[in-house]
C-alpha cells in the first residue's frame, strides 16, 4: 500500500500532524473527520468561475447546477457522469482556475473556533475530501488547525462514496471506527461513512441534502460541539 496521501506541513500549521498536543483524558482515542467543500469551506463561487471557463475553453453547455448535484465525487467521476469527453483537458482548466480563484473563497462562521475546541478537549482531527490535493492545501492552510491527516484521490484506495477515504483517515490517527465521526454536506458523505460502520452527522450549511435513512443534522458548526461530551457510538443515524 502507498503512503498515506497528506498535505505537508509544519506542525504548527493548518495541516500539519498533530503531535505533542493535550490528551483525551478517556482511554479511548476519538476523532473528528470532516469533508472540505461546503462543510469547512465555503467554496461555490470558486467552483462556479472554475465551471464557466471550463464552458467557454471547452465548449460544455452542461449547466453548473448538474455539476453541482454530483459534489462529493471525484471530479474524474463527476465528468464521466455528465458525459464529458475530454476529460483531462476539462481536468486541467478546472483546477488552474480553482487555484486563480481561491481567494473568493471562505471558511465558513465558527468553523476555526470549533475545530480548536476538538483539538483542546483531545479529539484527533482529520480531513477526508474528493478535492485533489493542490486545490485542498491553500484552504486548509487558512483554518491554521492542526489536522492529523488530509486523505485526497491522490492517495491509496478508491474515493466516496467508497469507505476507503475514512478508513485510511482512521489508520493514520489510530482510532477505531466505532469512536470516530464524520461530518459531511452530501448523500456521498453519507453512504461512504455508512460504509465505513464510521457515525455520519450532515453539515446542514453545506450544499447537499442528506439521504434516508435520515441522519442527525446540525444547523451551525458551533452545533458540532455537543459531540464533545457525547458517546459517538450512540451516533445512529437517526434524526436530530
Amino acid at each position: 500500500m502507498s503512503a498515506p496521501a497528506q498535505i505537508s506541513a509544519p506542525a504548527t500549521s493548518a495541516v500539519g500532524i498533530l503531535t505533542g498536543g493535550r490528551r483525551h483524558t478517556d482511554c479511548v482515542r476519538r476523532a473528528l473527520l470532516l469533508d472540505l467543500d461546503g462543510v469547512l469551506v465555503d467554496t461555490r463561487s470558486v467552483m462556479q468561475w472554475a465551471w464557466k471557463k471550463v464552458q467557454e475553453n471547452h465548449g460544455v453547455v452542461i449547466p453548473f447546477t448538474d455539476y453541482e448535484c454530483h459534489l462529493g465525487r471525484e471530479f474524474g467521476d463527476i465528468m464521466q457522469r455528465l458525459g464529458v469527453a475530454d476529460i483531462d483537458g476539462v481536468r486541467q482548466t478546472y483546477e488552474a482556475e480553482s487555484v486563480a480563484a481561491a481567494h473568493l473563497a471562505h471558511a465558513y462562521t465558527g468553523v476555526v473556533e470549533v475545530l480548536h475546541a476538538f483539538v483542546t478537549a483531545g479529539w484527533r482531527l482529520g480531513v477526508v475530501t474528493s478535492k485533489h490535493v493542490d486545490r485542498a492545501a491553500p484552504l486548509l492552510a487558512r483554518l491554521e488547525c492542526p489536522f492529523g491527516t488530509v486523505r485526497t484521490p491522490a492517495g491509496a484506495g478508491r474515493a466516496k462514496p467508497a469507505p476507503d477515504p475514512i478508513l485510511l483517515a482512521l489508520v493514520d490517527l489510530g482510532v477505531d471506527p466505532g469512536a470516530a465521526v464524520y461530518v459531511g454536506d452530501m448523500a456521498v458523505d453519507q453512504e461512504a461513512a455508512a460504509r465505513a460502520g464510521v457515525a455520519y452527522v450532515h453539515a446542514g450549511w453545506g450544499y447537499g441534502r442528506p439521504a434516508s435513512p435520515v441522519p442527525r443534522i446540525v444547523s451551525a458548526p458551533k452545533e458540532l460541539l455537543t459531540l464533545l461530551s457525547a458517546d459517538v457510538s450512540c451516533i445512529d443515524g437517526g434524526s436530530v
